[in-house]
């Protein structure tokens, strides 16, 4: 179906990543982000309640490795923080 919408950059930015990296058109990678939010939205209630906290923060599942500083410093480094 074709049709005409505004959406945030953003979010366009992520579709055409996607549409790139699965050599598809755009209007089917926003078609499958769209549907991906739908799914996930529907079991977002059921996974805030598994998730265990601590305090306000959520906990992480176990690794088989340490952080360490210097991992978060290339992180930091990686996203330009």
């Amino acid at each position: 179906m074709r049709t005409t919408i505004n959406i945030a950059e953003d979010a366009l930015l992520a579709a055409r990543h996607l549409a790139q990296r699965e050599r598809m058109p755009l209007g089917d990678a926003i078609s499958q982000l769209v549907r991906r939010g739908a799914a996930a939205g529907s079991d977002h209630a059921a996974a805030r309640q598994s998730v265990p906290l601590r305090g306000r923060f959520a906990l992480l599942p176990a690794r088989d490795e340490v952080i360490t500083p210097q991992h978060v410093r290339e992180l930091m480094e990686r996203e330009g923080i």
